[in-house]
């Protein structure tokens, strides 16, 4: 694609319309937004795609996680007529092709949804015969909703994955605590409560009271990766711990190169608001990830001050470290020792068959509890259970993963 130095009216009007696209398909955007795209192509004076890319993401992209929508965007909307050609013959429903699909890129289903998908309502209906279907051996939408990506998913798809976040039945697990509380059943005796009362009626009238021990639901601490290949999952599960942090105390940590804690970013009553303050308090969000240095900065700094009272540690990552791997050995065993218990929530575990070949993979599995993924709802309800402890015997075990001697 070569474009001119003089700005026509069809390229203005072909901005606007593949801004309209990015809108769609989840970006925020609006009409100054599009004003400053027009202004900056035409004053760049744009003669190759690569400087028409830039001169486009540098004001229609306000946040990090939504690089690879835009990416995906410029890629199907910015193309050669060759391709759209080759679009068009692959979307035919008369040629069939038995070729291996490619997997899909991160926001490839919103990006489609976005451009194409008016096109199934502008053709016109064909009589077709009528055809019955037993559909009691077929999945109903909400059940193909919770087995669904969620980098895959489109945009109507990702609102309704929130709401269903948000509805989930919250895990209702405590733990006893040193302090006690008033009692009515005879567990143990208050000889201090006793006496105060007893003392209103100059001793006449001796009643014993008596108290148990107090139990708390735990605090649940979260470090959660923003790199690139985790930010889709980790936006999704922030919704999700906006609903836990209305019934316990939440401690959520972001971590790319650095730690952030975004903890009071969280507590917004809106959760699409929460998840947005968490995303501008952090600068390295889609960028590269050092688990081991900032795990050794939670554990120096913030160990002490969250892991109380049974607390229980979510990690959020995909493993895949590729200097320091004793320093992440290391640090993996001190939050170990550190909490009650350690989840570790990995999206790779989507995949069948997945194996810990990873250096970083293979250093962290010793150190945690439980293993389980976190790629779609169905994993988040169970996740839920086994936060109750309703999940089955040994579903999450690490154990699994380990070489066999």
């Amino acid at each position: 694609m070569t474009v001119g130095s003089g700005m026509d009216g069809r390229l203005a009007d072909n901005i606007v319309h593949f801004a309209r696209v990015l809108r769609k398909a989840g970006l925020r955007l609006g009409p100054a937004a599009v004003t400053d795209a027009i202004e900056a192509v035409q004053a760049i004076g744009i003669g190759d795609r690569e400087e028409f890319y830039i001169a486009l993401h540098a004001t229609l992209v306000k946040r990090h996680e939504d690089d690879a929508v835009f990416d995906e965007a410029f890629r199907l909307f910015w193309r050669s007529r060759d391709l759209v050609g080759k679009m068009i013959a692959l979307m035919s429903p008369v040629v069939t092709r038995h070729e291996e699909r490619e997997k899909r890129k991160a926001g490839e289903t919103r990006v489609s949804d976005a451009l194409f998908g008016g096109r199934q309502d502008e053709r016109k209906e064909r009589d077709e015969p009528d055809i019955e279907i037993d559909a009691r051996f077929t999945a109903s939408g909400s059940e193909l909703l919770r087995k669904t990506d969620f980098a895959q998913m489109s945009a109507a798809e990702l609102a309704e994955a929130k709401r269903a976040l948000a509805n989930l039945v919250l895990p209702m697990d405590e733990v006893r605590t040193r302090r006690f509380r008033r009692s009515n059943r005879p567990v143990a005796i208050d000889a201090r409560a006793t006496m105060r009362h007893a003392m209103r009626t100059g001793g006449a009238l001796i009643l014993p009271r008596h108290r148990e021990p107090k139990t708390v639901h735990p605090p649940l601490v979260v470090l959660a990766d923003i790199s690139g290949s985790m930010s889709q999952y980790t936006r999704i599960f922030l919704h999700f711990l906006h609903a836990l942090g209305e019934t316990r105390r939440v401690h959520a940590f972001l971590f790319g190169t650095r730690l952030s804690n975004v903890t009071r970013a969280m507590r917004h009553r809106d959760p699409d608001l929460a998840v947005e303050a968490c995303s501008q308090s952090v600068t390295d969000w889609s960028g590269g990830t050092r688990i081991g240095e900032t795990l050794k900065e939670f554990n120096r700094l913030w160990s002490r001050r969250v892991l109380g009272q049974g607390a229980v540690v979510l990690l959020i990552t995909d493993g895949l470290e590729r200097e320091g791997i004793d320093l992440l050995e290391k640090e993996m065993d001190r939050l170990h020792r550190s909490c009650r218990r350690l989840v570790w929530l990995n999206p790779l575990l989507r995949f069948e068959g997945f194996e810990a070949r990873a250096r970083g993979v293979r250093a962290m599995l010793p150190h945690v509890d439980e293993l389980r993924p976190v790629h779609n709802l169905a994993a988040m309800a169970d996740l839920v259970a086994a936060l109750s402890g309703e999940a089955r015997r040994g579903a999450g075990d690490p154990r699994r993963f380990l070489p066999a001697a």
